[in-house]
């Protein structure tokens, strides 16, 4: 059965709905959006588990930033697995800013939330 929040968006905008709440910087509506056991891999980083493990990353990671801004050029659906991918700005409290391409990959359980977020990026220079 999909989660009333899935069933009323739509399988076609998961993404975006996603990403409004990470550019809205809003962590504990991302992790709304995984299941408990919840794999996330961000970049070259270490990945973190468990929905829990996940939403206390990200908080610390919006805490370095003032804004995040994604545009998705592309996004696609196979099998179970949504893929995205565009380009996405983010900006420091210090108002040094990057740009960078993107790519998301997120494997969807049959409840309609997200069991596994990859998103292969290089951002080193944000914080170098």
């Amino acid at each position: 059965m999909r989660s009333k929040w899935l069933w009323l968006a739509g399988e076609v905008v998961l993404a975006f709905l996603l990403l409004r709440t990470v550019d809205a910087r809003d962590a504990a509506a991302f992790g709304a959006f995984l299941t408990e056991d919840a794999t996330f891999l961000f970049g070259n980083l270490a990945p973190v588990a468990g929905r829990d493990a996940i939403v206390a990353f990200v908080e610390q990671f919006f805490a370095a930033l003032d804004a995040v801004s994604h545009d998705v050029e592309a996004d696609w659906w196979s099998g179970g697995r949504r893929c995205m991918h565009g380009r996405v700005s983010y900006t420091r409290a210090d108002g040094y800013r990057l740009e960078v391409p993107f790519a998301n990959v997120l494997d969807v359980s049959a409840d309609g939330r997200v069991s596994c977020y990859r998103v292969f990026i290089d951002n080193s220079a944000l914080f170098a």
